[in-house]
């Protein structure tokens, strides 16, 4: 692997001394993925090196919406391995308007942005549609990466994961979005331990997802895993009041500036979740930091 995409492995586990847990006897551990790769950082990495692997220098084609993470990491793989990278950007609307902040730095990195309706964007995943979208793009022979890097590859990927935190943490939660993470974490623990997702997004969809990745990467469910629902506050890139209120303050804490679509609806859970006495006292409870502001 190129010296630029070499990550810092594994991520360092931080304990964190806070009353919200510290009370009910809790002991929060943070696994720092955030600090894996400046510009492929957490599962970003996790997920897109093994596909890197298997694209064997080809040109990269992705899905997102337009302030997608994954986009991002994608377009920095493909400016530091200098192959071309194709971001399908959900919302035709957007082709036309000047582009945000993080579609601006995915074209920085070399990335062509190729709009489509949002009824076709669902579409996605259909063979039928990527044999017909692969043409109208500028690299037909594109590496074909699912949207959020969420395929078997990438899941395998995630176990390593896991296999960091034996010994080390009762319970890892991770906040999830594709579920390709929580796919990876719960197949790489140890029997003793168990996993948390905290879905991101509305639908309910990801119980299904999550199963479908395991059997596609390692012919069945694997782990001791469960999603904790109930904190996506109405969806993706959703906030509230109490969730920005709760992210500020555990900044101001902590010192941790706290991403807010993922990390801090994961943190922001745990703490619910700890106050609801889902968790023994005496756990350790390890929450995977994936990304930063």
């Amino acid at each position: 692997m190129p010296a630029d995409l070499r990550p810092a492995l594994p991520s360092p586990l931080v304990p964190v001394r806070d009353p919200r847990f510290d009370e009910h006897g809790v002991r929060l551990l943070l696994k720092r993925d955030d600090l894996i790769h400046p510009d492929l950082p957490g599962n970003k990495w996790r997920k897109l090196s093994p596909n890197l692997r298997a694209a064997q220098g080809r040109p990269l084609l992705t899905f997102g919406g337009a302030y997608s993470n994954h986009l991002r990491a994608t377009a920095a793989a493909g400016r530091l391995l200098g192959i071309p990278t194709v971001g399908v950007v959900r919302g035709d609307e957007l082709a036309d308007r000047p582009l945000n902040p993080s579609l601006a730095r995915c074209a920085a990195d070399g990335m062509r942005l190729h709009f489509v309706s949002r009824s076709d964007y669902r579409r996605r995943s259909d063979p039928a549609y990527l044999a017909a979208l692969l043409p109208a793009t500028p690299f037909p022979d594109a590496y074909v990466v699912p949207e959020g890097g969420s395929n078997a590859l990438a899941a395998r990927g995630c176990t390593e994961l896991g296999r960091e935190l034996h010994g080390v943490t009762d319970v890892a939660a991770v906040a999830c979005g594709t579920g390709g993470t929580l796919a990876g974490l719960a197949a790489g623990l140890a029997p003793d331990q168990r996993a948390i997702g905290v879905p991101v997004l509305k639908g309910g969809f990801l119980e299904g997802e999550v199963e479908r990745l395991q059997s596609a990467a390692f012919g069945g469910r694997r782990g001791d895993w469960s999603l904790a629902d109930g904190f996506h506050c109405g969806g993706y890139a959703r906030t509230s009041p109490e969730l920005l209120a709760f992210a500020a303050d555990f900044e101001a804490r902590h010192g941790l500036p706290v991403e807010p679509v993922y990390v801090a609806k994961l943190l922001y859970a745990l703490a619910a979740l700890t106050a609801r006495g889902a968790f023994r006292p005496g756990t350790r409870l390890t929450a995977v930091v994936t990304g930063r502001p």
